[in-house]
């Protein structure tokens, strides 16, 4: 074995030396401060996207009032709410047989609706002549007097006499646990949109700031350039985890402070904790996903204006696929949201979203595996790109930084030294 061979670091070694060497350059550089200060734009951005949201889940979240009476009684008060919406020219909830009971049969509203699941927003039991209507506080209001129009529509076609309608308020209901189960799946979606694109994006500077200058060439000389690639993108990861930590706990500190807590929002289908530990398992793996493609993206440029060129069609595809995502929201169990579970680009944003729907945990089991998968394959043909495009200009360079190579060199040797 050669002295130089000796001089080597082995792959896994000289990528944590690349990796310690960027993550201190830039945790202790000035200009960390205002990247710790760069997601109060994004804020802004993500309180505007809330209206789109909306509007998203509107086609979702559908409430349904439910009727549970007699055979004859449910069949009259479907028509009745048909006749009404008519009339109404819309705006009128959906009405949904949910239970036909036998004469003298009792039903229990009540626990059906504080069962959760399901579109349910509220019951209709007793009689046409004699509704009762089950419902949350807020819908009791809303719809008192629009299920005494269809119950008196029911009732008596021709007086049209309008029944009081008694009441029971409970809790929550189905329609309201899913509704809030959907603002989250969309709260986590757009979360890790924005924190792996602000992140993400972060390479690419770094890199071509370092191609400029020969530092890469330099490197090169010194480590086996797929180590570069892969300390880079640890080192990244990193510094993403560090921000990311700073921003969580001054959120809870002034969520804390303004007397918010979890509780004041719907419980996600595997519980908070869980739902924390699948979110960042997906932020990791959807950072080095797109980070892997921005750094073969970066590899092709020499300057700033050419990054800006080359990284957009990544940067516009990465929105598309995020769009791609959300749609799965609206589409549970359909076509839409298996795809983009196996696509792997959308498949992070697509799970995080039914971990906030779904209390099964096996999914995330293959979805992680499967996208861990993919992960490897992006960043090994990342790293052959990477390595193809940096070392082009490589030779000449060399020659010119000789003197720096072989004192980056000696102090690479050192490392594995006393490593050893």
């Amino acid at each position: 074995m050669s002295e130089q061979t000796r001089g080597r670091l082995s792959l896994l070694r000289a990528a944590f030396v690349i990796a310690r060497r960027d993550f201190t350059a830039i945790l202790f550089g000035r200009t960390f401060i205002f990247f710790l200060l760069g997601p109060l734009f994004p804020v802004v951005v993500m309180a505007l996207a809330g209206g789109v949201g909306a509007q998203v889940q509107s086609g979702v979240a559908v409430a349904d009032i439910g009727v549970a009476m007699e055979a004859q009684d449910v069949d009259a008060m479907l028509a009745a709410r048909e006749e009404v919406a008519e009339q109404l020219g819309g705006g009128v909830p959906p009405m949904v047989a949910t239970a036909r009971l036998e004469p003298g049969e009792s039903f229990d509203a009540r626990a059906v609706l504080e069962s959760g699941g399901g579109s349910l927003a509220a019951v209709v039991t007793g009689t046409p002549e004699a509704p009762v209507l089950t419902a949350t506080e807020g819908r009791v209001r809303n719809w008192q007097g629009l299920v005494g129009m269809i119950a008196g529509f029911a009732a008596d076609p021709g007086t049209r006499s309008y029944p009081a309608v008694s009441t029971q308020a409970v809790v929550t209901s189905g329609a309201a646990e899913t509704s809030g189960r959907i603002k989250t799946a969309q709260g986590g979606q757009i979360l890790l949109f924005m924190l792996i694109m602000l992140l993400a994006s972060m390479v690419l500077s770094n890199l071509v700031e370092e191609k400029g200058n020969k530092i890469i060439e330099i490197l090169a000389a010194a480590v086996p350039m797929d180590a570069v690639f892969l300390g880079k993108l640890f080192a990244m990861l990193g510094i993403s985890v560090v921000g990311i930590v700073v921003w969580a706990s001054t959120g809870f500190a002034i969520l804390t402070a303004g007397g918010v807590t979890l509780s004041d929002y719907a419980n996600p289908g595997v519980g908070w904790p869980m739902f924390f530990v699948l979110f960042a398992a997906y932020f990791a793996m959807g950072y080095l996903l797109l980070g892997s493609i921005f750094l073969a993206v970066g590899s092709l440029a020499n300057t700033v204006r050419e990054v800006q060129t080359l990284s957009m069609p990544a940067t516009m595809a990465q929105i598309l696929v995020f769009f791609f995502a959300s749609l799965a929201v609206t589409d549970q169990g359909g076509w839409v949201e298996y795809s983009a579970m196996a696509f792997p680009l959308s498949s992070p944003f697509a799970m995080v979203a039914r971990a906030a729907t779904d209390e099964a945990l096996w999914p995330h089991v293959l979805a992680l595996l499967w996208q861990a998968a993919w992960v490897a394959v992006f960043i090994r043909a990342g790293a052959s790109l990477f390595r193809r495009r940096v070392m082009k200009s490589g030779p000449q360079g060399a020659r010119k930084s000789r003197s720096l190579v072989k004192a980056i060199g000696g102090l690479f040797r050192n490392d594995s030294a006393t490593a050893g």
